[in-house]
């Protein structure tokens, strides 16, 4: 009886042991992927002219990576990231462009379209920038990761702006030295609220701003025809800053009382608070 039982659980040891070789041999392991090769219509410096803002600019190209399994190549959509920056960023840039493109193994961009990317990158309009083009390819899920090889280009962008520059432009609300707009131009300690234009585009303004309240911009102080504010509700924005438009919403000051440097840019439609 005994010798009956040490049978029978050897039996189911080595049925165990072998179901389990058997669900190993089932998994799938990634064996590997080929780095994307990029190719571009061209390499020569562009220097972006808005008269020319629909034609083609530049269009790639890239191989694909034929991501490898165990069981063969893999039968999931692949999907491209099309990454610019600056040349010695590495691609680590917060501000880089990317672009997402399903499956195609082709991209390009309008004259327009490509100025649009690298002033959202905020770069200065009318001076030549070294860039640089890579891929980055990814599974379906967004995983296992592979790049291509990098292309370099030096562009030249030209002023292009998301909403026309105003010669002036002032603040006004509950949060500011003034609170609401009341016509003058300081607010009687010599502390101005207009802000001062420090490129094509760009303005910038330090001042006190009270916790929690609420400010807009204005082109003509102590006129309500024309306001900047939040492109969403009333103080529905990030305190750090956001995107603003004509007759946008009230902004929300940051929630700590204190002097702040407020960059509004025309280029991109933002502003930021620091």
């Amino acid at each position: 009886m005994k010798n009956f039982i040490k049978l029978l659980f050897g039996t189911v040891l080595i049925a165990t042991v072998f179901v389990a070789c058997k669900k190993d041999e089932n998994k799938v392991y990634y064996t590997g992927a080929t780095n994307p090769v990029l190719t571009a219509s061209s390499t020569a410096p562009m220097v972006l002219l808005i008269a020319n803002k629909n034609n083609p600019a530049v269009t790639f190209n890239w191989t694909n990576p034929n991501y490898q399994f165990t069981t063969g190549p893999s039968s999931q959509d692949v999907n491209y990231i099309l990454q610019i920056d600056t040349t010695n960023s590495n691609f680590t840039n917060p501000g880089k462009s990317e672009t997402a493109i399903a499956k195609d193994l082709t991209f390009g961009f309008t004259v327009g379209e490509l100025n649009a990317k690298l002033l959202a990158m905020g770069l200065i309009e009318n001076v030549p920038h070294n860039m640089e083009m890579r891929i980055k390819a990814t599974l379906a899920n967004s995983s296992i990761p592979v790049y291509s090889n990098v292309i370099k280009i030096i562009v030249t962008p030209y002023l292009d702006v998301v909403f026309p520059v105003p010669a002036n432009l002032y603040i006004t609300g509950s949060a500011t030295p003034l609170s609401w707009q009341c016509g003058c131009a300081t607010d009687g300690t010599g502390a101005s609220q207009k802000f001062t234009k420090i490129s094509s585009s760009k303005f910038e303004l330090t001042i006190a701003l009270s916790a929690n309240n609420s400010y807009l911009f204005l082109p003509a102080y102590g006129s309500w025809a024309a306001k900047y504010g939040f492109t969403g509700s009333n103080n529905a924005n990030s305190v750090n800053g956001d995107d603003f438009k004509p007759d946008g919403g009230d902004m929300k000051a940051p929630a700590t009382s204190g002097i702040y440097k407020i960059t509004v840019d025309f280029k991109t439609g933002k502003w930021t608070v620091q």
